[in-house]
């Protein structure tokens, strides 16, 4: 091969990498000309070489005529010298122009490409997202919360949308970032490659992100495996996800490792619409517990109170709610027996508005003994439900109300489906009916003799997209109250919504609760992003085994209209065996931002509760 051939071929490769090269060769042939141009001017013509500093003025001269055209109009000199310069002068136009444009279009390509999230972020103990739906704004609300203590925060984002679209979503739904800094990276976090660019070996916990698709769970999983094969150089921090299928769930733990916390989204949300409906209001205090805007649950070591029981514990701080115990081995108990002893290295599960404002008492608050109830709690009686609407979540919703049903119980469904009866298990308490109906059919529901329910629960649409299911609920709704008002026979109406920022708009129709439960999803994983070790609480709460949340009859703490406080209350709850966490007034039932729910108040403060009200209580049953 011709050595022309060769240095064409050679040229040819330098030039296929791009700008760098483009960028290289024009500085060179930049410099030759100006260096050749300066040499030849210095030895054909000293004279005027000399007037211009010999070689290094001559130089100097020659690169402002390269990098300034305009500069040779004010050249005076031998008409060699003028050629020579004018010369260095066109060259300048040809190849340092050539040189400018070059540069300035690498530097708006690399813009461009910064642009796209392309580009690693170097950053440590932040917070990985993998993924994208509209989960991702309610946890970055939460996670800004948590973290206007810090002085600086990071949020990091890898999903594969536009990194620019992906910025001004968070900007418009989120709003103001406070302390926390967000960085948007564009990449599949299934690619090896593309999970480095968010240094997730140096994060403090990753989230997987569920997406809107259909088959969502696979997508979480494969995720999880991606993760559990990357070689992870230190320390894998903690990982946490939800499958939306409770077949999924083993799956999705297997893949994850033993560093992955997966929540079964799919139980919890029946449970929540189970457990609302037996005592409206529970998924408000839920929603209150998870998010960080009010009272959160915080482990904290207490060597002052070692050596006494969980029962002393109650009344032991000024601020604060002991709820439960964690032991040294891990174990986590919730409400254990009033007797429990608290050992040197157990840690208090409290709840609190801020970790930095728990603090024991100087003295235990005063106790109106006069008004505590004496009276027995009623016993529970067979009721009748209303089930409105069918969704995949149905057949678990009416199992678990079979579990919790006293015998004799009734649940009649309606919905616009075939009988599902043949497709489920026998019940044991209830006797069930169905009626063919469209919900947002007046004419149907009127039809249901709806006023001799005590319970109605209204289930969401999956067969329609989250916001007309949501607004088919609405009407619904709508009905159900109007016919209440003329009926005069109050019954209880809990209802699920997809869109949290429907939940307000729905107030006006006075619905007892609302389950927004991919919302709650949502603040649980920013719960246990922030603290691993709250796993087993939430765990334990939401275990029907154990001790669960409860909204029982202000009358069984308390005298109706008696004059008291709430450590009266936290003394009644004890005397029964369960910690009283707050209250929930009935006039302020439809009331956001609240909804009546006040956990953790004042324990000296004057209170005085009527019978319509509720205490907020962890209990056994």
């Amino acid at each position: 091969m011709r050595l022309r051939d060769r240095a064409r071929y050679a040229f040819d490769n330098t030039m296929s990498r791009g700008t760098p090269a483009l960028i290289g060769w024009l500085g060179l042939a930049s410099a030759l000309l100006i260096i050749l141009i300066a040499s030849v001017t210095v030895v054909l013509t000293p004279g005027d070489a000399g007037h211009n500093g010999h070689w290094p003025g001559m130089l100097w001269r020659t690169l402002m005529r390269a990098i300034d055209p305009g500069t040779v109009g004010g050249d005076t000199g031998s008409h060699t010298f003028l050629a020579l310069m004018l010369a260095v002068t066109v060259g300048g136009i040809f190849i340092v122009s050539a040189l400018i444009g070059v540069l300035t279009t690498g530097l708006e390509a690399k813009i461009a490409d910064l642009r796209k999230g392309h580009s690693k972020i170097i950053e440590r103990n932040h917070t990985v997202l993998l993924g994208w739906s509209d989960q991702v704004f309610t946890v970055i609300s939460e996670l800004v919360k948590a973290n206007q203590s810090q002085r600086r925060a990071c949020v990091a984002v890898l999903a594969d949308q536009d990194k620019v679209d992906m910025e001004e979503a968070i900007r418009h739904n989120v709003g103001d970032l406070g302390n926390t800094r967000v960085v948007c990276r564009r990449g599949d976090p299934l690619k090896p490659t593309d999970m480095e660019l968010v240094s997730p070996g140096t994060a403090r916990s990753i989230m997987v992100i569920t997406p809107p698709a259909g088959d969502a769970d696979t997508h979480v999983i494969k995720v999880l495996l991606s993760l559990g094969a990357r070689d992870w150089e230190a320390h894998r921090p903690p990982v946490v996800a939800a499958v939306t299928n409770s077949a999924n769930l083993s799956a999705a733990r297997l893949a994850g490792g033993e560093g992955a916390h997966v929540v079964d989204a799919d139980d919890i949300g029946v449970r929540l619409v189970v457990q609302s409906h037996r005592q409206s209001g529970l998924s408000t205090v839920c929603t209150d517990l998870l998010d960080f805007s009010g009272n959160e649950f915080y482990l904290r070591p207490e060597p002052a109170l070692t050596g006494k029981t969980y029962g002393e514990a109650l009344d032991a701080y000024a601020e604060g709610i002991a709820v439960g115990l964690r032991r040294a081995d891990g174990v986590v108990t919730v409400n254990p027996p009033m007797d429990t002893v608290i050992e040197a290295d157990d840690q208090v599960i409290m709840l609190a508005e801020d970790d930095l404002l728990i603090r024991l008492a100087d003295t235990p608050p005063q106790v109106v003994s006069d008004a505590i109830s004496t009276t027995a709690p009623e016993p529970a009686k067979p009721a009748r439900t209303l089930l409105i609407g069918w969704n995949q979540r149905a057949p678990k919703i009416v199992s678990l109300l079979d579990a919790f049903a006293e015998p004799g119980s009734t649940l009649d469904v309606a919905a616009p489906r075939d009988d599902p009866r043949d497709q489920l298990a026998d019940p044991a308490n209830l006797t069930m009916g169905f009626t063919r109906c469209d919900p947002t059919d007046r004419a149907a529901l009127e039809t249901l003799d709806v006023g001799s329910y005590q319970h109605v629960v209204v289930l969401s649409d999956d067969a329609h997209a989250p916001q007309h299911a949501d607004a088919r609920t609405l009407v619904t709704l709508l009905h159900l109250r109007d016919m209440e008002e003329r009926i005069g026979d109050p019954y209880s109406i809990v209802s699920e919504i997809n869109d949290e920022g429907n939940r307000e708009v729905a107030q006006v129709t006075q619905a007892d609760d609302f389950v927004v439960s991919t919302r709650l999803i949502s603040l649980l994983l920013t719960q246990l992003t922030e603290n691993h070790h709250l796993r087993d609480v939430f765990a334990t709460l939401l275990d029907p085994m154990g001790s669960e949340i409860y909204l029982k009859p202000a009358t069984d703490y308390l005298l109706p209209d008696t004059p008291a406080n709430f450590a009266t209350i936290v003394e009644a709850a004890r005397r029964r065996g369960q910690t009283a966490l707050g209250y929930r007034r009935r006039e302020a039932f439809h009331r956001p931002p609240a909804y009546g729910v006040v956990l953790n108040p004042d324990k000296a403060a004057p209170l005085t509760l009527s019978a319509d009200d509720r205490v907020i209580v962890l209990a056994e049953q």
